[in-house]
């Protein structure tokens, strides 16, 4: 009996902290900025948010702020993608093939987050602390939860190997700090029109064409 009851209890346990798996939803985050040390600032972002569609192997991340829109929609299965961007009232189509989307993420390649004995609790999400060493040099800093995760990670591939759901993180990028928060969390259905490609209103170029003339910083 005591065998039995040991069976029961670990299965229980097991039950109660299993990790729940999100496989289609939308979440959606705040997005706050920084400039140098002086919180004072005006945000150049007030109000901008990140929101993530995901339906099995397709994801669309939509960032819109006062300055423009830039959304990605990936197809995890054929590993293709377009970058769409929306600015001062022009509109551009980046179209991504496989290798494209390597190069795309190649800062993120090997990535590996260390958590830490900080916790917090975040959007109602009990959070762990955990940082981790970019190519660049730059340290990032992450609060996830355990609790919950998404099935297809590769719509992010800077979160690729962290072990839950990022609630809230911080970067750098030249003289800016961002800072991103969980604001929700929607299992609902999600249509798959939502990650329709658009066929027209875009100038269309390729990924290699859209790098003519920067520093590649991957």
């Amino acid at each position: 009996m005591k065998a039995v009851a040991m069976v029961v209890m670990l299965a229980l346990n097991g039950y109660v902290y299993a990790q729940k798996i999100i496989s289609e939803g939308t979440l959606v985050y705040t997005i706050a900025t920084q400039t140098g040390s002086n919180a004072a600032q005006p945000d150049p972002l007030s109000g901008a948010t990140n929101t993530v569609y995901l339906k099995g192997n397709l994801s669309k991340t939509e960032m819109s702020s006062p300055l423009g829109k830039e959304t990605t929609i990936y197809d995890a299965k054929s590993s293709t993608g377009v970058i769409l961007k929306e600015y001062s009232g022009q509109k551009l189509m980046i179209t991504l093939t496989k290798d494209n989307w390597t190069s795309h993420n190649k800062k993120f390649e090997g990535i590996v987050f260390t958590p830490t004995t900080d916790t917090k609790k975040i959007a109602g999400y009990n959070c762990v602390m955990a940082t981790a060493k970019l190519k660049d040099g730059s340290v990032m800093t992450v609060f996830y939860s355990p609790d919950i995760n998404v099935n297809d990670k590769n719509y992010n591939q800077l979160f690729k190997n962290l072990p839950g759901l990022p609630v809230e993180y911080e970067f750098e990028s030249g003289k800016l700090k961002f800072k991103y928060t969980l604001a929700s969390v929607d299992p609902g259905a999600v249509a798959v029109s939502k990650f329709d490609i658009p066929k027209s209103g875009y100038r269309v170029m390729s990924y290699d064409e859209s790098r003519v003339g920067k520093k590649d910083s991957n």
